[in-house]
């Protein structure tokens, strides 16, 4: 450890369901080392919080309520998103200086890994001396380096489940379902959908991601080769899909500071593509009715009480305990990662430069995906996902046995 001083933590970018495990992983293992770290404080909304003076002060919270807090969905700091320009991070550091600050722990996803870069770098430049550290999260699954993100898991299960009951529903009652899943640039959180499946013809049954480029043509003849089969189809289809080239499918229009299209607040997509299916089976059998509906989940995978993978909530609380511990250790920068260990499920925690993590994203191997492009390699990816999500619900259904009755004679 370097010069003992102040500690600011922040949150930024989308919450998630362990998102506050990460930060009193931080926020209780400082409070531990009072010589080192002199005054533990939180940056309402982050950078935002900083610029703005607009602090908590941690030694003032009840160490119960904290516990209740570390398991309670969203961040509990609040967040933002605020593109990090050299003049803003300059702001923050001489905010730093003002109040001592020595070490600085910034929750969040690549963005969040960006800013806290630079603000490194203009510290590494003045002689400041100031540990930054990077503590991951994002539902995306999508940062570099990391095996997965704190954060993923809960919102994986979340997904899962809501197939499962999707699919039940559509099994009783036939028709096409539609369901846009989050995942912008990256199709971990979609491809978590196959997990829903238990029987053999469950949903989803078609699963899009933006590894592979879309077409609405290619879209619309998988669905009716299923709907064929099976008189029914579930498909799962991630946000981010695209044309050749990055195309869009629809054009939405807004964008927030990082030039990110708002693609999570619409059902444009999924209206979209009931509208092409309705057109594509009208036109193959003209005059028959198809129960045809679309549904976004939006924000709701984010944030949602009572689905928390057990693992994604220890490993987050990790995550924030292995920043404060490299600090301590005399690490000056760097972002906590996980190296998934060979055998039995298990993790270890190391220090990854900001530069490994910061800006860009991963997207999941494409080999993950089948030739086709619409759906998962289950033998590739179910052994990846099923250790972070956990348990799921029991689903069993009926053997449907057949009996004739005798006709009553007249």
């Amino acid at each position: 450890m370097g010069k003992p001083g102040t500690v600011i933590i922040g949150q930024s970018g989308g919450p998630t369901a362990v998102i506050n495990q990460s930060l009193v992983g931080i926020v209780e293992s400082c409070l531990a080392q009072p010589a080192a770290f002199t005054r533990v404080l939180g940056a309402i909304h982050g950078i935002h919080g900083i610029l703005d003076g607009d602090l908590c002060d941690f030694s003032a919270e009840d160490r119960a309520n904290l516990e209740v807090v570390a398991a309670t969905p969203s961040a509990a700091l609040k967040s933002v998103r605020l593109k990090p320009t050299p003049e803003i991070c300059e702001r923050v550091l001489a905010r730093f200086k003002e109040f001592d600050v020595r070490a600085f722990f910034y929750i969040g996803g690549n963005d969040t890994a960006e800013t806290t870069h630079i603000i490194n770098e203009m510290a590494v430049r003045d002689g400041y001396e100031l540990a930054c550290f990077h503590c991951p999260k994002t539902i995306d699954n999508d940062l570099r380096v990391t095996d997965h993100c704190p954060g993923y898991g809960s919102a994986a299960k979340w997904v899962a489940q809501a197939f499962m009951g999707d699919n039940l529903d559509n099994r009783s009652m036939g028709g096409l379902k539609i369901n846009v899943v989050m995942g912008r640039n990256a199709g971990w959180l979609t491809a978590a959908s196959a997990l829903a499946r238990i029987f053999p013809q469950d949903g989803p049954h078609l699963i899009y991601c933006p590894e592979v480029d879309f077409s609405v043509e290619s879209f619309c003849a998988d669905v009716a080769r299923v709907y064929r089969e099976l008189g029914r189809c579930v498909i799962a289809v991630s946000e981010g899909i695209h044309g050749p080239g990055g195309a869009d499918i629809i054009d939405l229009g807004e964008t927030d500071s990082h030039g990110n299209k708002q693609l999570s607040g619409s059902g444009a997509l999924g209206d979209f593509l009931a509208g092409k299916l309705k057109a594509f089976l009208a036109a193959a059998a003209p005059g028959r009715k198809h129960r045809i509906r679309a549904d976004t989940f939006g924000y709701l995978q984010r944030c949602f009480p009572g689905v928390v993978s057990e693992v994604d909530a220890t490993e987050a609380r990790r995550a924030g305990r292995a920043a404060v511990a490299a600090v301590l250790a005399g690490g000056r920068s760097g972002s906590i990662a996980f190296r998934r260990q060979a055998g039995a499920y298990a993790v270890e925690t190391f220090v990854t430069p900001l530069t490994t993590v910061a800006k860009d994203t991963r997207a999941m191997p494409r080999d993950w995906l089948n030739a086709e492009g619409n759906d998962v390699v289950s033998a590739k990816f179910l052994p990846y996902v099923q250790p972070l999500v956990g348990v799921l619900p029991a689903i069993g259904q009926l053997a449907l046995t057949r009996v004739v009755a005798a006709k009553t004679r007249q």
